[in-house]
């Protein structure tokens, strides 16, 4: 009875030991599977994004839907802040025809602060694989903070989206980045974003929605306050530095955005927040010429209010003669039948 039970034993022993010294190893170097490319990729940018894997799913399905749903079917161009891989060339509509990139990479890096070289062949290889031949991708090593290599007014769309954590890693100013947006958007442009609610304690919402309208509004009425007590008060600046602030306000201009619809997304752990900013019409002009735009709005208006009272003037009149010509044909009729 021992001995029965004894050998089926010896016997597993040394067929673990043969196999734990052949067939365990073999199966260590040879054929166990590899990570693909696609989840190696995702890893990557959860570890750069800090971010968990249900925050990072979530926001990026948002950020796929708000850039191919918020994207004017009119727009031909569109810019990325912060361009770190190739996804963007899936999120963008077929119609956008030319993305041109921007770059958040450290300054003290091996591209010096320019794309990288899995950055440029992802795009390369996303645009292939999306067979999108008439899209033109412009690489560009400009810094996100500081798009020098973008005129003024010149996009139709800049999209930005889970990349201001890495924008403060690497010392880009995610504020000033948020103003080159409104700068490069042309009147009209669309800023989509889908970010991190908070940035080390300060709002990224609020720092959109201080240049909007409103808040510029505010600024001014402050401002012409101010100047109104300083008057009373007595305060006097010299001629210089009157002659300065006169030519300050003329020559810049705030960038401001009209409308800003934005709301927080859902079902994620680390709150993120995700909108669309339109840029004002006028954002581009100089006080003098938003006062200039005013006044030619209110002559026109004046305008326009003249002339519909002259229309109705002129119906007025057409009424009165009628009646008048119909009274005067039914006293003919009555003197006719007295005749």
């Amino acid at each position: 009875m021992t001995r029965s039970t004894f050998l089926p034993l010896a016997i597993i022993t040394a067929m673990l030991a043969i196999t734990s010294t052949h067939a365990f190893t073999s199966i260590t170097s040879t054929t166990r599977p590899s990570p693909s490319p696609s989840s190696s990729r995702i890893t990557s940018r959860l570890m750069s994004a800090s971010l968990d894997p249900v925050t990072y799913l979530r926001t990026e399905w948002v950020s796929a839907a708000l850039c191919t749903n918020q994207t004017p079917r009119s727009s031909d161009t569109l810019l990325q802040l912060g361009t770190t891989d190739g996804r963007i060339i899936n999120f963008v509509p077929r119609t956008i025809r030319t993305i041109i990139t921007s770059s958040i990479e450290p300054m003290d890096g091996p591209e010096k602060g320019g794309l990288t070289v899995g950055c440029k062949r992802q795009l390369k290889q996303m645009g292939e694989r999306r067979g999108v031949g008439g899209m033109n991708v412009v690489y560009s090593d400009q810094r996100a903070d500081d798009l020098m290599e973008t005129a003024s007014g010149s996009v139709d769309v800049v999209f930005m989206f889970q990349c201001v954590g890495r924008m403060v890693e690497n010392g880009v100013d995610w504020k000033g980045a948020v103003r080159e947006a409104g700068r490069v958007l042309k009147p009209g442009g669309r800023f989509l974003f889908v970010e991190n609610a908070n940035v080390n304690g300060e709002s990224f919402l609020e720092e959109i929605l201080k240049l909007t309208a409103v808040n510029d509004q505010e600024e001014q009425e402050e401002g012409v306050d101010n100047n109104a007590n300083d008057e009373m008060s007595g305060e006097s600046t010299t001629s210089n530095d009157t002659a300065e602030k006169e030519e300050d306000d003329s020559t810049t201009s705030t960038i401001i955005f009209s409308e800003v619809g934005y709301d927080n997304v859902d079902m994620v752990l680390t709150p993120h927040v995700a909108g669309v900013a339109i840029k004002a019409l006028d954002a581009d002009l100089t006080l003098e010429q938003r006062a200039e735009l005013k006044s030619q709005e209110e002559r026109d208006r004046l305008a326009d209010l003249s002339l519909d009272a002259f229309e109705r003037g002129n119906r007025k009149n057409k009424r009165r003669r009628k009646k008048t010509s119909g009274g005067v044909v039914e006293n003919k009729k009555e003197m006719g039948m007295k005749k």
